[in-house]
């Protein structure tokens, strides 16, 4: 099995699940319109996601250590595939919260479990050129979601978004199973694997403790900030759904550039560096916003920083977690994954109570002083080498690089 083809499977994946994740905010007008219901009802949509997507985070990277993390992604993402293709058929505003909330408890596995087949496949001096390819082709889902979702919707209507993207995670489904056929078998879990002890060790180890903080607080001030992009582009710019989308896009172009950049970069920097140096583009994104928001050239290039910083900081903080624990990479991997998606959603409610206080502008000087003194603190709080110590050997041999 060619490890390259398994991270691009991997990666589409990760992107029709971030494309999901984020899809039915465009969305919302139409199916409350559908239901007969005021759109701030229909909301409850995304809540129902997000919330079981977060805590289920947790179960999966236990589960992935036991029973193999082949095994869990490929059938977690058949199951995330039915959950998708039954929210097509709602009738309601309930049944479609309650399939809502099933895709979000599905599509939970796929990125911390593939971060943490990624680390154990391949070599660390490989790695962070790995993560962030995976990453990169993940997060571009996020990028072009409303873009995406928005013209299939005017083609057709809600429910075509939501048989389209079952009809292409049924397609990754079937390449994701046979393309790994030669290699499945010595994928094996640990049936002797703890659920909970992990979680413990890792969080009173002091370098992996501080790494789930600077996530935490990445996730906090980076998703917090271009959760509300699309609505500042629409309220500075005037642009209408398909035009933010596009704009919104362009933190996919930044992503992908900087996934093509960040393994040299860490060899060169080394990984606290590039996460600071990320964590700094960041931040000069959201100031951008803040003095020129209202311009179009200069919401571009904020967004493509906002892309380019997010991708260097969090490729390297992922890199660094796979070192924690390889006995439970699963567990820590989910624990970052559950540590950013937690920082994520507050720092969503805490963006959106800034605003309603003062002004989008005002919040993207906050975030961006903040992502600023985050910056700093990464220098000095993250490891450079980090691994806790094992009692027994990983039951999983690494191929060599010329494998890779």
């Amino acid at each position: 099995m060619n490890v390259r083809r398994l991270i691009l499977v991997l990666g589409l994946a990760g992107f029709i699940v971030m494309a999901d994740n984020w899809v039915v905010s465009p969305l919302l007008p139409s199916m409350a319109h559908a239901f007969s219901i005021d759109p701030a009802r229909a909301g409850v949509l995304i809540a129902a996601y997000m919330l079981p997507f977060g805590l289920f985070q947790l179960l999966y990277g236990p589960l992935a250590d036991r029973f193999g993390k082949l095994r869990v992604v490929t059938i977690s993402l058949a199951l995330f595939t039915v959950a998708t293709g039954l929210c097509a058929t709602a009738v309601g505003l309930g049944d479609l919260t309650a399939y809502r909330a099933l895709t979000g408890i599905f599509a939970a596995a796929t990125m911390p479990v593939s971060l943490a087949l990624i680390g154990d496949l391949v070599p660390m001096q490989d790695r962070q050129k790995a993560i962030a390819s995976f990453m990169g082709i993940a997060f571009l889902g996020q990028a072009t979601s409303m873009t995406i979702g928005g013209t299939i919707a005017a083609i057709s209507s809600w429910r075509g978004v939501f048989i389209a993207y079952a009809a292409v995670s049924a397609v990754i489904v079937v390449v994701l199973h046979f393309s790994t056929r030669d290699i499945r078998g010595k994928l094996h879990g640990d049936p002797h694997s703890e659920f909970l002890r992990p979680y413990g060790r890792l969080l009173g180890h002091g370098p992996s403790l501080r790494t789930y903080l600077v996530v935490f607080a990445e996730g906090l001030l980076i998703l917090g900030s271009f959760s509300y992009a699309g609505a500042y582009a629409a309220k500075a710019l005037g642009l209408q759904t398909f035009g933010i989308g596009l704009l919104m896009a362009v933190f996919g172009v930044g992503v992908i550039a900087a996934s093509r950049l960040s393994g040299r970069l860490a060899q060169r920097l080394g990984r606290p560096r590039l996460v600071a140096l990320g964590l700094a583009a960041a931040a000069a994104a959201d100031l951008l916003l803040a003095v020129t928001g209202t311009h179009l050239a200069g919401f571009a290039l904020a967004v493509l920083l906002l892309g380019l910083g997010f991708m260097f900081a969090h490729s390297s903080l992922l890199t660094t977690a796979t070192q924690f624990a390889e006995r439970a990479r699963g567990a820590a991997m989910s624990l970052v994954a559950f540590a950013f998606m937690v920082g994520g959603s507050a720092g969503t409610m805490l963006a959106g109570r800034v605003i309603l206080g003062t002004s989008y502008r005002d919040l993207y000087f906050a975030f961006g002083i903040a992502l600023v003194a985050l910056s700093a603190t990464a220098l000095v709080a993250l490891p450079a080498q980090s691994a806790l110590t094992e009692k027994r050997p990983l039951p999983l041999h690494s191929p060599q690089p010329d494998e890779a």
